[in-house]
Protein backbone atom coordinates (compact mmCIF):
# COMPACT_ATOMS: atom_id res chain seq x y z
CA UNK A 1 0.00 0.00 0.00
CA UNK A 2 1.36 3.43 -0.93
CA UNK A 3 1.89 6.27 1.50
CA UNK A 4 -0.73 8.27 -0.39
CA UNK A 5 -3.31 5.49 0.06
CA UNK A 6 -2.54 5.27 3.78
CA UNK A 7 -2.94 9.02 4.16
CA UNK A 8 -6.26 8.87 2.30
CA UNK A 9 -7.57 6.13 4.58
CA UNK A 10 -6.42 7.96 7.71
CA UNK A 11 -8.20 11.13 6.58
CA UNK A 12 -11.61 9.48 6.16
CA UNK A 13 -14.55 10.51 8.35
CA UNK A 14 -15.35 8.32 11.36
CA UNK A 15 -18.32 6.80 9.51
CA UNK A 16 -16.11 6.00 6.52
CA UNK A 17 -13.44 4.49 8.77
CA UNK A 18 -16.02 2.24 10.42
CA UNK A 19 -17.23 1.18 6.96
CA UNK A 20 -13.65 0.46 5.83
CA UNK A 21 -13.01 -1.69 8.91
CA UNK A 22 -16.23 -3.63 8.35
CA UNK A 23 -15.17 -4.19 4.73
CA UNK A 24 -11.87 -5.73 5.90
CA UNK A 25 -13.67 -7.85 8.52
CA UNK A 26 -16.26 -9.13 6.06
CA UNK A 27 -13.52 -10.03 3.57
CA UNK A 28 -11.73 -11.96 6.31
CA UNK A 29 -14.90 -13.82 7.30
CA UNK A 30 -15.66 -14.70 3.69
CA UNK A 31 -12.10 -15.96 3.21
CA UNK A 32 -11.55 -17.87 6.46
CA UNK A 33 -15.00 -18.36 7.98
CA UNK A 34 -15.68 -17.59 11.64
CA UNK A 35 -14.61 -21.03 12.90
CA UNK A 36 -11.00 -20.58 11.78
CA UNK A 37 -10.78 -16.89 12.70
CA UNK A 38 -10.09 -15.49 16.18
CA UNK A 39 -10.12 -12.01 17.71
CA UNK A 40 -7.28 -10.90 20.00
CA UNK A 41 -9.08 -8.96 22.72
CA UNK A 42 -7.20 -7.24 25.55
CA UNK A 43 -10.04 -5.22 27.08
CA UNK A 44 -8.34 -1.99 25.98
CA UNK A 45 -9.96 0.75 23.90
CA UNK A 46 -8.60 -0.39 20.52
CA UNK A 47 -9.35 -4.11 20.79
CA UNK A 48 -12.79 -3.48 22.32
CA UNK A 49 -13.62 -1.15 19.43
CA UNK A 50 -12.38 -3.81 16.99
CA UNK A 51 -14.49 -6.48 18.74
CA UNK A 52 -17.53 -4.20 18.48
CA UNK A 53 -16.82 -3.79 14.75
CA UNK A 54 -16.75 -7.58 14.41
CA UNK A 55 -20.05 -7.82 16.28
CA UNK A 56 -21.68 -5.33 13.93
CA UNK A 57 -20.19 -6.89 10.77
CA UNK A 58 -21.27 -10.38 11.85
CA UNK A 59 -24.77 -9.08 12.52
CA UNK A 60 -24.91 -7.65 8.98
CA UNK A 61 -23.63 -10.92 7.53
CA UNK A 62 -25.89 -12.98 9.81
CA UNK A 63 -22.74 -14.89 10.82
CA UNK A 64 -21.68 -16.10 14.29
CA UNK A 65 -18.94 -14.24 16.13
CA UNK A 66 -15.44 -15.73 15.93
CA UNK A 67 -13.70 -16.95 19.10
CA UNK A 68 -12.10 -14.26 21.26
CA UNK A 69 -8.62 -14.78 22.67
CA UNK A 70 -7.80 -13.02 25.94
CA UNK A 71 -4.32 -13.58 27.39
CA UNK A 72 -4.12 -13.37 31.18
CA UNK A 73 -0.39 -12.83 31.73
CA UNK A 74 -0.89 -12.55 35.51
CA UNK A 75 -0.73 -8.77 35.93
CA UNK A 76 -4.02 -7.50 34.49
CA UNK A 77 -5.76 -4.39 35.88
CA UNK A 78 -8.95 -5.16 37.82
CA UNK A 79 -10.70 -2.55 35.67
CA UNK A 80 -9.78 -4.54 32.54
CA UNK A 81 -11.40 -7.63 34.06
CA UNK A 82 -14.50 -5.53 34.76
CA UNK A 83 -15.03 -4.60 31.11
CA UNK A 84 -14.02 -8.07 29.85
CA UNK A 85 -16.47 -9.85 32.15
CA UNK A 86 -19.23 -7.35 31.31
CA UNK A 87 -18.89 -7.69 27.55
CA UNK A 88 -18.40 -11.45 27.58
CA UNK A 89 -21.92 -11.60 28.95
CA UNK A 90 -23.52 -8.72 27.02
CA UNK A 91 -21.95 -9.58 23.65
CA UNK A 92 -21.98 -13.42 24.08
CA UNK A 93 -18.29 -13.62 23.44
CA UNK A 94 -16.63 -17.63 23.63
CA UNK A 95 5.05 -27.12 28.23
CA UNK A 96 6.72 -24.99 25.42
CA UNK A 97 8.51 -22.34 27.46
CA UNK A 98 11.97 -23.91 27.76
CA UNK A 99 12.12 -24.61 24.01
CA UNK A 100 10.95 -21.11 23.15
CA UNK A 101 13.48 -19.18 25.23
CA UNK A 102 16.36 -20.70 23.29
CA UNK A 103 15.15 -18.58 20.37
CA UNK A 104 15.90 -15.49 22.49
CA UNK A 105 19.46 -16.44 23.32
CA UNK A 106 18.38 -16.78 26.96
CA UNK A 107 20.03 -19.63 28.86
CA UNK A 108 19.10 -18.84 32.49
CA UNK A 109 17.18 -21.24 34.70
CA UNK A 110 14.66 -18.54 35.65
CA UNK A 111 13.23 -15.38 34.14
CA UNK A 112 11.59 -12.37 35.86
CA UNK A 113 7.79 -12.58 36.16
CA UNK A 114 7.40 -9.32 34.25
CA UNK A 115 4.99 -9.40 31.30
CA UNK A 116 6.63 -6.41 29.59
CA UNK A 117 10.21 -7.71 29.64
CA UNK A 118 11.78 -9.28 26.53
CA UNK A 119 11.68 -12.87 27.81
CA UNK A 120 8.53 -12.40 29.91
CA UNK A 121 6.57 -10.79 27.08
CA UNK A 122 7.46 -13.63 24.71
CA UNK A 123 6.75 -16.49 27.10
CA UNK A 124 3.69 -15.03 28.81
CA UNK A 125 2.02 -13.50 25.74
CA UNK A 126 3.38 -14.60 22.36
CA UNK A 127 3.83 -18.27 23.26
CA UNK A 128 0.39 -18.32 24.89
CA UNK A 129 -1.05 -16.79 21.73
CA UNK A 130 0.71 -19.29 19.47
CA UNK A 131 -0.51 -22.19 21.63
CA UNK A 132 -4.06 -20.91 21.23
CA UNK A 133 -3.71 -20.68 17.45
CA UNK A 134 -2.28 -24.19 17.17
CA UNK A 135 -4.63 -25.88 19.63
CA UNK A 136 -7.76 -24.41 18.02
CA UNK A 137 -6.71 -24.73 14.37
CA UNK A 138 -6.92 -20.96 13.89
CA UNK A 139 -5.98 -19.77 10.39
CA UNK A 140 -6.37 -16.04 10.99
CA UNK A 141 -6.06 -13.78 14.02
CA UNK A 142 -7.49 -10.27 14.14
CA UNK A 143 -5.48 -7.72 16.11
CA UNK A 144 -6.24 -4.09 16.98
CA UNK A 145 -3.00 -2.39 15.98
CA UNK A 146 -2.96 1.05 14.31
CA UNK A 147 -0.52 2.70 11.94
CA UNK A 148 -0.15 5.78 14.17
CA UNK A 149 0.30 3.89 17.43
CA UNK A 150 3.87 2.56 17.29
CA UNK A 151 6.64 2.93 14.71
CA UNK A 152 7.17 -0.86 14.54
CA UNK A 153 3.61 -1.18 13.21
CA UNK A 154 3.54 1.57 10.61
CA UNK A 155 4.31 -0.76 7.66
CA UNK A 156 1.57 -3.30 8.47
CA UNK A 157 -1.21 -4.23 6.04
CA UNK A 158 -4.82 -5.33 6.56
CA UNK A 159 -3.94 -8.93 5.68
CA UNK A 160 -0.47 -10.00 6.79
CA UNK A 161 0.78 -13.63 6.55
CA UNK A 162 2.76 -15.11 9.45
CA UNK A 163 4.82 -18.31 9.41
CA UNK A 164 5.24 -19.44 13.04
CA UNK A 165 2.65 -20.81 13.38
CA UNK A 166 1.24 -20.38 9.85
CA UNK A 167 -1.71 -17.96 9.92
CA UNK A 168 -2.83 -14.60 8.59
CA UNK A 169 -3.08 -11.50 10.74
CA UNK A 170 -6.22 -9.48 10.10
CA UNK A 171 -5.74 -5.83 11.12
CA UNK A 172 -8.99 -3.96 10.44
CA UNK A 173 -8.39 -0.70 12.34
CA UNK A 174 -4.97 0.23 10.98
CA UNK A 175 -6.39 3.46 9.54
CA UNK A 176 -7.86 4.65 12.86
CA UNK A 177 -5.98 7.32 14.79
CA UNK A 178 -6.14 7.51 18.59
CA UNK A 179 -8.75 10.29 18.45
CA UNK A 180 -10.80 8.28 15.95
CA UNK A 181 -11.05 5.46 18.49
CA UNK A 182 -12.50 7.81 21.08
CA UNK A 183 -14.81 9.45 18.54
CA UNK A 184 -16.13 5.99 17.61
CA UNK A 185 -16.50 4.95 21.27
CA UNK A 186 -18.58 8.02 22.08
CA UNK A 187 -20.55 8.07 18.82
CA UNK A 188 -21.52 4.39 18.92
CA UNK A 189 -21.62 4.08 22.73
CA UNK A 190 -18.98 1.35 22.88
CA UNK A 191 -18.15 0.35 26.49
CA UNK A 192 -14.60 1.05 27.67
CA UNK A 193 -12.32 0.47 30.65
CA UNK A 194 -12.80 3.00 33.48
CA UNK A 195 -9.04 3.65 33.73
CA UNK A 196 -9.19 5.83 30.61
CA UNK A 197 -11.54 8.22 32.41
CA UNK A 198 -8.98 8.68 35.20
CA UNK A 199 -6.19 9.65 32.80
CA UNK A 200 -4.59 6.50 31.36
CA UNK A 201 -3.97 6.67 27.58
CA UNK A 202 -2.66 3.15 26.83
CA UNK A 203 -2.96 0.07 29.02
CA UNK A 204 -0.31 -2.61 29.43
CA UNK A 205 0.70 -4.70 32.42
CA UNK A 206 -0.40 -3.23 35.73
CA UNK A 207 3.15 -3.13 37.15
CA UNK A 208 4.59 -1.08 34.26
CA UNK A 209 1.68 1.16 33.24
CA UNK A 210 1.00 4.59 34.72
CA UNK A 211 -0.98 7.70 33.80
CA UNK A 212 0.56 11.01 32.75
CA UNK A 213 -2.54 13.09 33.46
CA UNK A 214 -5.62 13.21 35.67
CA UNK A 215 -7.99 14.20 32.89
CA UNK A 216 -9.82 11.64 30.71
CA UNK A 217 -7.80 10.19 27.85
CA UNK A 218 -10.10 11.65 25.19
CA UNK A 219 -9.60 15.20 26.56
CA UNK A 220 -5.79 15.05 26.48
CA UNK A 221 -3.55 16.57 23.79
CA UNK A 222 -3.30 13.55 21.52
CA UNK A 223 -1.71 15.44 18.67
CA UNK A 224 1.31 16.75 20.62
CA UNK A 225 1.92 14.06 23.24
CA UNK A 226 2.82 10.37 22.99
CA UNK A 227 0.02 7.85 23.51
CA UNK A 228 2.25 5.11 24.91
CA UNK A 229 4.40 7.32 27.17
CA UNK A 230 2.79 5.68 30.20
CA UNK A 231 3.84 2.19 29.11
CA UNK A 232 7.08 0.43 30.05
CA UNK A 233 9.59 2.06 27.70
CA UNK A 234 11.91 -0.94 27.72
CA UNK A 235 9.26 -2.83 25.80
CA UNK A 236 8.68 0.10 23.45
CA UNK A 237 12.38 0.10 22.53
CA UNK A 238 12.37 -3.60 21.60
CA UNK A 239 8.94 -3.71 19.94
CA UNK A 240 10.50 -4.53 16.57
CA UNK A 241 12.30 -7.57 18.04
CA UNK A 242 9.15 -8.72 19.82
CA UNK A 243 7.16 -8.48 16.60
CA UNK A 244 9.79 -10.55 14.79
CA UNK A 245 9.01 -13.29 17.33
CA UNK A 246 5.29 -13.08 16.56
CA UNK A 247 4.04 -10.41 18.98
CA UNK A 248 1.11 -8.23 17.90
Amino acid sequence: MTLEEKERLMSLSIEEKVAQSKKVIKEAIEKFGTEKLAIAWTGGKDSTTMTWLFKEACKELKAPMPKCMFIDEGDVFDEIWDVVNLLKKEWNLNERNRAEITNLGFDGKEFPLEPESYVGNHLMKTVAMNDFLENHGIQSLSTAIRWDEQTARKEETYFSPRSNPPHTRIQPILHFKERDIWNAIHKYKIPFCALYKSGYRSLGARCTTFKNSDIPAWEQDMENTTERAGRGQGKEEIMGKLRDLGYM
